[in-house]
């Protein structure tokens, strides 16, 4: 596997949870217990993901998932927020700053790792062809590269997972996809259970596609559709 995954929580038994379960499941691991050291460590490297707290001594764990998601070299790094932060109004957030997960403590050191799977799963670009979707001459989709680019060929950032609600909406074009359905696609036997996390995402997408966001239609009472 060899995949480095970071970890930045200033609680060391929590930290230490973490990495030995990750360890176990193959993958190298990175701690940290300030952002300071968190930021230093990313002006020289990469890691394939980022497991942040919130609660940080020296920087809002927010914060630092923004400046992340700003940065052009690190903003496609994952980063799942672990958090006793438990309100629906911090995950909104969280999601909203593009993060790919949210788990909040108590938590299942199995779980968690079952969940890094998970996302990394996503993030792997591998494909055996170029796959290539073009909708209504207003955006392509670049099913191998995990691009997006618009009319004008600009290139439109997204996270992981709204590109896989794209990529699932437009591969399937007319078809109604429930929350449930959407959720399924992006984490299968693992998913999240929360009510409001599709919606955000699509939110997202639609405001980040421009003109191209008025193609996704909310079917009221059933879920969401890519205009044919």
């Amino acid at each position: 596997m060899n995949q480095l995954i970071a970890i930045l929580d200033d609680e060391a038994d929590i930290v230490e949870l973490v990495s030995i379960h990750l360890k176990k499941s193959g993958f190298k691991v990175k701690e940290f217990y300030t952002a300071e050291t968190l930021l230093k460590f990313l002006t020289k490297e990469t890691p394939d993901l980022l497991v942040l707290d919130l609660m940080l001594p020296d920087m809002d764990g927010f914060e630092v998932c923004k400046y992340i998601k700003q940065d052009t070299r690190l903003k496609k790094i994952p980063v799942i927020m672990l958090t006793a932060k438990q309100d629906e109004t911090d995950k909104i957030v969280g999601l909203e700053l593009g993060a790919d997960d949210y788990v909040t403590k108590p938590f299942s050191p199995k779980e968690l790792v079952a969940r890094v799977k998970v996302v990394l799963r996503r993030v792997d670009t591998s494909s055996t062809e170029p796959n290539l979707i073009k909708i209504d001459n207003l955006i392509k989709i670049d099913l191998q590269k995990y691009e997006v680019y618009d009319q004008y060929n600009n290139k439109i950032e997204l996270t992981t997972t709204e590109f896989k609600i794209l990529q699932v909406l437009a591969q399937k074009r007319g078809w109604v996809f429930s929350r449930e359905k959407l959720l399924d696609n992006l984490w299968g036997d693992e998913k999240i259970v929360l009510d409001r996390t599709i919606d955000v995402h699509i939110k997202n997408l639609r405001e980040k596609l421009g003109d191209a966001g008025s193609l996704i239609k909310n079917i009221r009472g059933v879920g969401y559709k890519l205009e044919e």
